[in-house]
């Protein structure tokens, strides 16, 4: 089956003056997120894409190490080149990565991709020892914006590549499965989790003290 393509257009750097304003808002709440999340020392982002996201953790964390992976496409190669944090090409669902190895974990705007997320979710999981952060559009709203605008018309506002649609309630109940929610925001129209590997050291010692 062919990969999805995800969005059509660059909504990073976007010039449309509504979309910037939602897309900015969002990084903001994204950056509150991490925020709360320590001083990682690795970080991992699962579905890197351009790698936007990942360069912006380089910043704010200079002294973590910072993967980006995503699956293999000759395109993000040549995006990726001098790029100042580690790409590698892997499955979500199949990360090459030691369990409990990762401080902060995040999957921005992939897990709508993909055909299971629960395997990516367990991955996560799997691999964060500590923060882990994800988002995905909030439907049906998502869908309504693009058909406000005009996008996508003859998929209902259906952005290509999206297999998965959630609610704020539904998308916090998935996550709720493999880690320990622990805030979850609403930049409209997005959901962005902020939730706690089971592996984290302070869940561990407060089980052990049970």
């Amino acid at each position: 089956m062919p990969v999805p393509t995800g969005n059509v257009y660059a909504k990073y750097e976007t010039d449309h003056p509504v979309e910037g304003a939602l897309m900015r808002r969002f990084l903001r709440r994204l950056d509150r997120a991490v925020g709360g999340c320590g001083s990682p020392g690795t970080i991992l982002e699962v579905g890197t894409g351009e790698g936007v996201i990942a360069a912006r953790m380089t910043r704010r964390f200079p002294e973590a190490v910072v993967v980006g992976v995503d699956l293999p496409e000759p395109s993000l190669a040549r995006d990726w080149a001098g790029a100042p944090w580690v790409p590698a090409f892997a499955d979500a669902g199949r990360l090459p990565v030691r369990d409990g190895s990762i401080d902060l974990v995040l999957a921005i705007e992939v897990l709508e991709h993909l055909e299971d997320p629960d395997a990516a979710l367990a991955e996560l999981a799997r691999v964060g020892r500590g923060w882990v952060v994800v988002s995905v559009p909030l439907e049906p709203l998502w869908r309504v914006g693009n058909v406000v605008r005009r996008r996508y018309l003859r998929s209902l506002g259906n952005t290509p590549g999206h297999v998965q649609h959630w609610s704020r309630r539904g998308f916090v109940s998935l996550v709720d499965r493999h880690l320990d929610v622990h805030e979850v925001m609403s930049p409209l129209p997005w959901t962005l989790v902020v939730a706690r590997s089971r592996r984290s050291p302070a869940r561990l010692d407060a089980a052990a003290g049970g």
